[in-house]
Formats: C-alpha cells, sequence, structure tokens
C-alpha cells in the first residue's frame, strides 16, 4: 500500500490536480496516464514516427489522464461531461437577455433543448435567491465541478458538449410489421413512416433540428458561409412566426370552448380558484374507442397485436 501511494497510481490521489477528475482507471501500474493506443497494462505504449510515446506528446507524466472510465472493473460505464458555469452562463444570456429561442441556443452550442431549457430554469432560481439573499452551497458545487468532466464556453472554437439531433422513440414504432411491398417501387422514409402510422412524419421530420439537415445539404453545394448563415436566419425567423401564430390560435380556440368562472362571479364567494368548465360527448372517443379527441384516451388500451387470435402476417400485397 505504501509502494502504491508514493511510487504508483496512489501519488496522484494523495495531492490531484485542480480542474479535471482523477478516477482510479486513468493510470497504468506504474502511476503514468493512461492515453489512447496505450498496449498493455503494464505500461508499454506506442511509439510514433519521431519515437515518442502519446504521453510524451501530450504533455508527460503531468498532463491529465483521458481516461473517463471511473471503476477500472467495469470499463462500460464512462463519466459523461456536464455543463460548467461559464457555460451555463452563455445559455442563460443567450435566451434571456438576447432573446433567442431555445432551438437556436441548442443549435448554436450544441446543447440538447430539454437541458437548455432545464438551465434557463435552474439559472432563473439561482439568480431570484441571490437577488433575496438566501446562501448558495458554492464549495459543494465547486467540488463536484472538479470530479467530472467539463465543457467549457469558448469563443473562439466550437465545443460541442453533446448530440442533439438523436431521433427520439415514437410509440407507434414498437411494434413489429410485416409489410409487403413490390421490389420495383422505391420504398422510402415517408412511406415506412406511413406503415407505423398514416400521420407519423419520417425521421427527417422529427429529429429535434431538422434544419441541420439543410445546412448540411447547403454546405454540400458549395455555397460560402455567409449565405448559409442568412438562410438559416430566414428560416428560423419563418419557424418562429409559425410558431406563434399557432400558439395565438390555439389560445383562441380553448378560450371558445373552455368557460371560466371567477371568484368575482360568484359574489367573492368562490375562494381563490377558478372553474373552467368544457362541454364533452360520449361519441368523441370513435368507434373503436381510440380517438385522441375523446375523455380517457390517454390511460392507453393494448395494441391488438398483443391480443390473441389476431392475423400479424402479411394477408395482401399492395403496388
Amino acid at each position: 500500500m505504501f509502494e502504491w501511494l508514493t511510487d504508483g497510481p496512489g501519488k496522484h490521489f494523495r495531492q490531484p490536480k485542480p480542474g479535471s477528475p482523477t478516477y482510479l482507471g486513468g493510470f497504468d501500474r506504474e502511476g503514468r496516464p493512461k492515453r489512447p493506443g496505450q498496449k498493455s497494462s503494464q505500461g508499454d505504449e506506442d511509439d510514433d514516427d519521431d519515437g515518442k510515446t502519446l504521453a510524451e506528446k501530450s504533455g508527460g507524466d503531468d498532463a491529465p489522464p483521458e481516461s473517463l472510465i471511473p471503476f477500472p472493473q467495469n470499463p462500460s460505464y464512462v463519466s459523461l461531461p456536464v455543463l460548467d458555469e461559464s457555460m451555463r452562463e452563455e445559455i442563460y444570456k443567450r435566451v434571456m437577455v438576447q432573446r433567442k429561442t431555445v432551438k437556436t441556443v441548442s443549435a448554436e452550442l450544441s446543447v440538447d433543448m430539454n437541458r437548455v431549457g432545464a438551465v434557463v430554469r435552474l439559472k432563473g432560481v439561482e439568480k431570484q435567491w441571490i437577488k433575496e439573499g438566501k446562501p448558495l452551497a458554492k464549495p459543494y458545487a465547486k467540488a463536484v465541478l472538479g470530479m467530472l468532466p467539463k465543457t467549457s464556453y469558448d469563443l473562439e472554437k466550437d465545443n460541442p458538449h453533446e448530440s442533439i439531433n438523436d431521433l427520439p422513440v415514437h410509440p407507434a414504432t414498437v411494434r413489429q410489421i410485416f409489410h409487403p411491398t413490390s421490389e420495383s417501387r422505391s420504398f422510402t422514409r415517408t412511406d415506412a413512416a406511413t406503415v407505423f402510422n398514416p400521420g407519423l412524419l419520417p425521421a427527417d421530420g422529427r429529429i429535434p433540428h431538422p434544419e441541420l439537415i439543410e445546412v448540411a445539404r447547403e454546405r454540400s453545394a458549395g455555397l460560402s458561409r455567409d449565405e448559409r448563415i442568412q438562410r438559416q436566419h430566414e428560416r428560423l425567423r419563418k419557424d418562429e412566426e409559425a410558431r406563434i401564430a399557432a400558439e395565438t390560435r390555439l389560445r383562441a380556440r380553448e378560450e371558445k370552448t373552455v368557460k371560466k368562472i371567477l371568484p368575482e362571479d360568484l359574489g367573492g364567494h368562490g375562494g381563490r380558484w377558478e372553474w373552467r368548465f368544457r362541454d364533452i360527448r360520449v361519441e368523441d372517443v370513435g368507434k373503436d374507442g381510440r380517438s385522441s379527441t375523446g375523455t380517457g384516451w390517454r390511460y392507453g388500451v393494448p395494441h391488438e397485436d398483443r391480443k390473441r387470435g389476431q392475423v400479424k402476417i402479411p394477408i395482401e400485397v399492395r403496388s
């Protein structure tokens, strides 16, 4: 144990370097930081053409290890980076001060839209606490961030945090479907979406940032950077106008279908509650009882393919 603490990996844990995580799986048996391309557990490393090891090119033994495996016996578990304070402040500034949309900030900083929304809400709470004079757990946050890899905001270069265009799993696509089609017919993603559900959009339309596909196409077409940025801003402006118009129509429709009774309408005897009434019809559930316009549809009905006696193989071929 004494040898491990003085000459082995343990010396890095007695006095860890600030600002970067120090994991057990980041060092070999001789206490040298592991690098990509390291061959064996005895500390042998691949040499390049200049005769230098990868550790020497990365800054020697004093450089922080690049291994993000905190548990050596579980190499499948990798510690993922978190947003540091500079990145969180930049997200809050762009959304609340510069009045950019969450979707735009997500595409600019390569941070998922759900994470952007969470950062904005939590930073709002933090600033409200500071305004009210409430104490913050700054030492605890600093200690936790010191043990995790971080994504910092860099104005000069892009520093992507995570993948922002992963395709979410739609409930209509979890079923196994046997759909025959002719060999001479081109079967596209739109056709596949229609097979699962007639109203389901294809994969290109269900990803969080479909506009990035157009950006990649314009880059492949050889358009200049200024022209690509101008077209992107125009697309974002049209999307924002369409979103605002849709929200306005939805709000107007809700006001027409919902009858509100305020406390002052009851002569002050209604307490502090607001009563809302909406007309409900039994026929709204449809013939099969699965219509989304009916009451209680969200509680779900088992799929037909889970029932006995259902024909699960194709009985016709559509050309």
